[in-house]
């Protein structure tokens, strides 16, 4: 049964095999290969009770962002594209379809 407003982890099967979050990008590139489509990007860090990110001259010497890649498999006809979205190395989500995480 499902609680409304629960988030609901994803997972992408692979070779017989199970990506899920928290699953690294060395797990995920051996279950299931290099993936048709990468793209990074470097999110702000915020910090805890403020709305806004760190400013640059604190963030360049603290964290200035955190490494966030989107790898997309194409999983052949009557499949869904998958978007697995790594951050800081680790699956964080996975969808299905055009969504973006």
């Amino acid at each position: 049964m499902s609680v409304p407003g629960q988030a609901h982890a994803e997972s992408l099967r692979c070779n017989g095999e199970i990506v899920s979050e928290g699953d690294s990008r060395l797990s995920v590139l051996r279950r299931c290969g290099q993936p048709a489509l990468k793209d990074s990007q470097c999110a702000p860090v915020y910090v805890a009770g403020r709305l806004q990110p760190l400013p640059d001259h604190i963030a360049a010497r603290v964290a200035p962002c955190v490494p966030i890649e989107d790898w997309l498999y194409e999983r052949g006809p009557g499949f869904l594209t998958a978007t697995v979205r790594f951050r800081a190395g680790v699956v964080q989500t996975v969808l299905y379809g055009q969504e973006r995480p």
